[in-house]
């Protein structure tokens, strides 16, 4: 480790939960959860561990992703292994009728499979793991595990108990490794929220029986005061210079009491150390002693989408499903088309393209035309729980969804023609502990380029702590009546990103 430089973490900041990570030579994959979200399970490519490219969305046509769900439903926890050629995701749609899937593909990026179902294997979070020779095991929270045919789906014998964790409520996230002469399996436990935590034990046979690790939990940052939190929801890889590191979730809430949350839960590294034959971790914080290798940034992500290409970049997703006849770039060359189809974005089947909010500090910019309908700019978190910008011919009027009450806050006459909407996303100044964790300051953009501001909401009521659920905050554009087209989309981190 170089104690000379430092790199920041989370290495995949914005609502990206429940990492998996595979190594197949000097390349490293990533895949999180994504719940509601369409496409489904972002990939992320690294050749350092510490930088990370989207390449794509395993679950990208509706063939393989039904979400009949509600927001917080939907996708959970994938598995993400390399195994005799092929890449295979495991991973639970809690959405009616689906459950667990297992998913292939040669090239990470895509194309992937259509799923096999897999109706012997039950509960959440499936793992995948291979023994030597070549039976694959399936264990899942609880924690409990069964043989497991991944071509066909079929299992083989009955699901058994393996471990329970030391205590903690809701073991899970289990993921099985051969490592040396052990067996070691990884669960989470204690809750997704502050209690959260990893603990480890081992055996000598994929079945077990397992003995608990002797420093359980070996991660947590629970009942502290440390500006990560939620810590837990671990995988571990190995570099090719023999060193094991650590991808796992954590949040980092800011504000007063009890502290808030927005981005969701994010990806974090941390190196882990071998000490008698157990994993020791090391620190998880916001800057991270960089790996003993050279880093290899990727190219950055680009502030403006100009919507030029055919189809939308990896990082946009829509509610539940993305039919071509509501949100298409073909249209109108070089703009987002979106038809309305719910009447706001408090309905299940809003018509919505949105990105995850990666940054604490951020400003959004969009040229809007909706001349022919009526939609916008909005911050969402579920349903029940979102601001918006909202424009028709000649007024832009900023509404806030919070809970049971939805209200107009400002509301403003612009000239006919298209529109420059935006929002900015700062921390909230010092104050009391009743003090929120940011604020969300929406305006239009004047000829000039000034930003005249209409509405500064607070940001914790779009937050986990108020709203519920595991997902983080989605920015991006919308249609609540007729059609709307949007020229280009900027997203630009602030300086105390």
């Amino acid at each position: 480790m170089s104690a000379q430089q430092t790199v920041t973490n989370p290495v995949i900041p914005g609502f990206h939960p429940d990492p998996s990570i595979c190594r197949v030579g000097d390349d490293y994959y990533v895949v999180c959860s994504s719940f509601e979200y369409f496409p489904g399970i972002p990939v992320f490519h690294s050749r350092d561990l510490v930088h990370w490219t989207q390449i794509g969305n395993a679950l990208d046509r509706p063939s393989q992703l039904r979400l009949d769900t509600s927001s917080s439903g939907g996708i959970y926890a994938p598995t993400l292994r390399h195994h005799d050629g092929r890449f295979w995701l495991i991973v639970t749609n809690v959405a009616r009728g689906e459950g667990n899937l297992l998913f292939s593909a040669t090239d990470p990026a895509g194309p992937w499979s259509d799923p096999v179902r897999l109706p012997g294997v039950p509960g959440i979070d499936p793992d995948l793991a291979w023994d030597e020779d070549g039976t694959c095991w399936c264990t899942v929270a609880g924690v409990s595990q069964v043989r497991l045919d991944p071509v066909t789906g079929e299992t083989l014998g009955e699901p058994r108990q393996l471990w329970s964790g030391t205590g903690g409520a809701a073991p899970e996230a289990p993921h099985l490794y051969r490592i040396g002469e052990y067996w070691y399996l990884l669960i989470a436990e204690g809750g997704t929220e502050r209690g959260h935590g990893v603990s480890i034990a081992r055996g000598r046979a994929p079945a077990g029986p397992f003995e608990p690790g002797p420093g359980n939990p070996i991660l947590t940052h629970r009942s502290t005061d440390h500006p990560v939190q939620n810590t837990g929801h671990a995988d571990l890889v190995q570099a090719p210079d023999g060193s094991w590191w650590m991808v796992l979730l954590g949040v980092r809430p800011r504000g007063g009491t009890p502290g808030w949350h927005v981005l969701g839960r994010e990806t974090f590294l941390a190196p882990v150390d071998w000490v008698d034959g157990w994993p020791v971790v090391g620190k998880v914080s916001t800057e991270l002693p960089a790996p003993a290798w050279p880093l290899r940034p990727g190219p950055g992500a680009p502030v403006r989408d100009d919507f030029d290409q055919a189809e939308l970049r990896p990082c946009w997703v829509s509610l539940r499903e993305r039919p071509e006849r509501l949100c298409t770039t073909k249209e109108r060359s070089g703009w987002l088309t979106l038809h309305a189809a719910g009447d706001s974005l408090d309905a299940d089947d809003a018509v919505f393209a949105g990105r995850r909010q990666q940054h604490l500090t951020c400003g959004v910019r969009t040229l809007v035309d909706a001349s022919e309908g009526r939609g916008g700019l909005a911050v969402r978190l579920d349903e029940r729980h979102h601001y918006e910008i909202e424009a028709t011919a000649g007024a832009v009027t900023v509404f806030a969804r919070i809970g049971p009450l939805r209200t107009e806050v400002a509301s403003a006459p612009v000239p006919a023609g298209p529109v420059v909407l935006g929002l900015d996303i700062a921390p909230q100044p010092p104050g009391d502990a009743r003090t929120g964790p940011d604020l969300l300051s929406f305006g239009v953009e004047e000829p000039d380029g000034t930003f005249a501001v209409l509405a500064t909401l607070d940001g914790r009521y779009l937050s986990t702590e108020v709203a519920g659920g595991f997902t983080g905050r989605v920015i991006g554009m919308y249609a609540a009546a007729g059609t709307v087209h949007f020229d280009w989309f900027d997203y630009e981190p602030g300086q105390s990103a």
